[in-house]
């Protein structure tokens, strides 16, 4: 039996499709909300059409020193063109971006992560100093 952590994969971005691209700051002031977004697709446009698709992007920030990270925001991707007369029948696509703020007063790492309906897990993090 493997763990869930051996499940998500990792790459680069800019030629990896499903990778989730964390865009926040570098430096954050303490006690100040920063704004981060999270998106799938940002070199290479990820399909989203209803038999390939992004159905969900989690954030979370693992404060430095802290056991745990915090959840800070989960997005579900529901709209993928299927409709009551079958696939891609639809006008409507979701796409797979998310926005979220929070403040913290500790230094950490962001951590993103994102499930495609056909190649499984993936994940990203970044640092954040606090200053």
């Amino acid at each position: 039996m493997s763990n869930l952590k051996e499940l998500f994969q990792e790459a680069d971005w800019k030629t990896e499709k499903h990778v989730p691209v964390i865009d926040a700051p570098d430096k954050a002031k303490k006690g100040v909300i920063i704004k981060i977004t999270v998106f799938v697709g940002k070199e290479i446009a990820h399909p989203n059409k209803t038999e390939h698709h992004i159905r969900w992007i989690e954030v979370y920030f693992h404060p430095q020193g802290e056991k745990f990270p915090y959840q800070v925001a989960r997005a579900e991707f529901n709209a993928h063109g299927e409709s009551a007369q079958g696939p891609d029948t639809s006008t409507v696509y979701t796409h797979p971006e998310t926005t979220a703020s929070f403040k913290t007063d500790k230094p950490g790492n962001i951590y993103a992560s994102s499930y495609c309906n056909i190649h499984g897990l993936w994940q990203s993090s970044k640092a954040l100093s606090v200053e």
